[in-house]
């Protein structure tokens, strides 16, 4: 919502700046132009990137039109799941929660928590870390080693539309001066027209250097940016599960582990220690 509110502002005050200032609105309308622009920057897009990184664009950018996920009701669903999990192993043994990890869509615990349960990929992270908890094959130290892989390999998964959108974005100016050229020389070889003509001719030409700099700067950029902040949010709750499972595995009780992994939140979201404990309880007493 606030991407629509955001290009809102900038049409209004762009176009109602050039109205207010006697300016012609229709002038602006130069179907040709947004062809030679936008016909050129997809065109590049299409040229400059893989299918991959295609398909991960496409598939990111209906995201930043919505709200953000990541909020404190997310974060605190999270860790009441992970103080419910650790409680479990804590009283039962980590062999009891065998059962929950290899079926997390029938597990008494995880189908309390819908919405994490929704996001697949948050879930295949916990059960994946229990799992290894599980074997007992591994150490703390070599299970954060391989989740600082997983998370470097996930940000680096993230960055891909990220870089497109921003290269996609730094290419507009300059196809705006490719189709400014291109009217030049419309107006060049048109000179044996009269001069209100020619004003015409030139002034269009002058809209594809305007249209390749506000596409470029007030769209496109700016997509970029907001990707790269969800990029971010997704990652703390990865981080937020991380801290939280290893500081379990380092022996520290469900309540402090949690406590660990809200500290990594941002301030923003983050629940404070009698919000997620009232929330804890009132999740046992369900």
């Amino acid at each position: 919502m606030l991407v629509i509110v955001g290009y809102l502002i900038i049409l209004i005050s762009i176009f109602g700046g050039f109205a207010l200032a006697g300016g012609h609105l229709a002038s602006l309308w130069q179907p040709v132009e947004i062809l030679m622009i936008g016909g050129g920057a997809i065109g590049a897009f299409v040229v400059g990137n893989s299918s991959k990184a295609l398909r991960a664009t496409l598939k990111g950018l209906p995201g930043v039109f919505k709200g953000s996920k990541y909020t404190k009701a997310v974060y605190m669903e999270l860790m009441t799941l992970l103080y419910e999990i650790l409680g479990k192993i804590r009283k039962e043994g980590l062999m009891s929660i065998e059962s929950d990890i290899d079926d997390p869509q029938n597990s008494p615990i995880f189908t309390k928590y819908p919405t994490i349960l929704t996001d697949h990929h948050v879930t295949e992270f916990i059960t994946d870390y229990l799992r290894l908890m599980v074997s007992g094959n591994l150490n703390a130290l070599e299970i954060e080693n391989l989740m600082d892989s997983e998370l470097e390999t996930h940000h680096q998964e993230g960055e891909v539309p990220i870089h497109c959108i921003a290269k996609l974005g730094d290419g507009l100016p300059a196809f705006g001066i490719i189709a400014a050229v291109m009217g030049v020389v419309h107006t060049m070889e048109s000179v044996h027209l009269p001069p209100s003509e020619l004003g015409i001719l030139i002034a269009a030409a002058l809209v594809g250097t305007f249209l390749g700099i506000l596409l470029a700067y007030g769209f496109v950029s700016p997509l970029a940016a907001k990707l790269e902040h969800q990029l971010h949010e997704s990652s703390k709750l990865l981080e937020c599960i991380k801290i939280t499972l290893l500081a379990n595995l380092n022996g520290y009780s469900p309540v402090l582990a949690v406590e660990f992994g809200r500290k990594v939140l941002f301030s923003t979201e983050r629940p404070s220690f009698m919000e997620l404990e009232e929330h804890v309880k009132k999740s046992k007493a369900e």
